[in-house]
């Protein structure tokens, strides 16, 4: 398993990425490009950014696990 900092730098960049594709996707998909889309994207995206975090500072280390069973098993 990787270091804690390690997992913080992935749970970051991780949660950052997937936080701006979704949050951005759900508010388009909610409202359209409406003139206020970027204030309504910002506050979606603030609100979701840290819940991404946790998650996958939990999540992370499960998934790596099932992964690589996964991956030894299709060998």
């Amino acid at each position: 398993m990787p270091d804690l900092r390690t997992r913080l730098i992935f749970a970051s960049l991780m949660s950052l990425m997937m936080t701006i594709i979704m949050s951005g996707w759900i508010t388009w998909l909610n409202v359209g490009f409406q003139p206020d889309y970027t204030e309504r994207w910002l506050h979606a995206f603030l609100a979701a950014w840290p819940a991404a975090f946790f998650a996958v500072m939990l999540i992370a280390p499960t998934v790596q696990r099932a992964t690589a069973r996964i991956s030894t098993a299709l060998r």
